[in-house]
């Protein structure tokens, strides 16, 4: 039997346990996907001993994971974050397939008008997010609560000009992930209208406070299931090519 798994520190959000079980069955496979929680990334080390022919790494060790790693693919590298790991004759490669999830799912919503970007966070996923928007010729900006910097801005300094110029605003926080349903990353959202697209990469619930309330203001809203779905399937795609 193929193992696989997915490190994280809470997983009890994850949908990913149910979609591999569900591909699995669908290729008639004998394998199974475990959620691994560690509460510190040193953890993760018997894990990439051996055991399992592929892992996927969520929040908050998608960085921290890097230096445990033996090789990053060149994305992974440019990215500086890993949610994928592929077993290669004893090596451990770092790919990042958040990039190609958030690409393949934003795509048919993108148009003209969506010139800047705010991203709401400057994690991992953040990271892939502003990695993809940036190859696009999008310009990107961040809020975030522990970090300054170029483009990067604290929560306390959103107005509604900000906003209303940030056609696409994407959540890369946990902020509003099930059981916190009631939390919102932003405490208003005045300034957005028709024309924005609203991304949130949470799924669990499939409509977060922030987006009922875009959607109320008559914004475009994505959840983040598009995203999972396609980037695990990439995933899958890197575990099987060695084989």
């Amino acid at each position: 039997m193929k193992k696989y798994g997915l490190i994280g520190k809470s997983l009890g959000h994850s949908f990913s346990r149910r979609f591999f079980e569900a591909h699995f069955k669908s290729l008639e496979i004998d394998a199974t996907y475990d959620l691994l929680e560690i509460q510190s990334i040193d953890r993760v080390i018997p894990f990439l001993k051996g055991g399992y022919q592929g892992l996927n790494v969520t929040v908050p060790y998608k960085e921290t994971i890097l230096p445990f790693l033996d090789e990053l693919s060149p994305e992974a590298l440019a990215i500086g974050a890993v949610n994928t790991v592929v077993f290669k004759e004893g090596s451990t490669i770092g790919y990042n397939t958040d990039s190609y999830g958030f690409q393949q799912a934003i795509k048919p919503f993108l148009t003209f008008e969506h010139e800047r970007a705010l991203i709401l966070g400057t994690g991992g996923s953040s990271k892939a997010v502003a990695y993809v928007l940036k190859n696009i010729g999008i310009q990107v900006n961040f809020l975030s609560r522990e970090k300054s910097g170029a483009n990067v801005y604290p929560y306390d300094s959103v107005n509604d000009a900000m906003l209303g110029a940030c056609k696409l605003i994407v959540n890369c926080t946990p902020v509003g992930m099930f059981p916190h349903v009631e939390d919102s990353p932003l405490t208003s959202l005045n300034g957005i209208g028709a024309s924005h697209l609203m991304v949130d990469l949470i799924y669990n619930p499939e409509e977060t406070l922030f987006l009922q309330n875009a959607k109320q203001l008559g914004a475009t809203t994505l959840n983040g299931l598009p995203m999972l779905k396609a980037q695990a399937l990439k995933s899958w795609e890197l575990w099987n090519q060695f084989d």
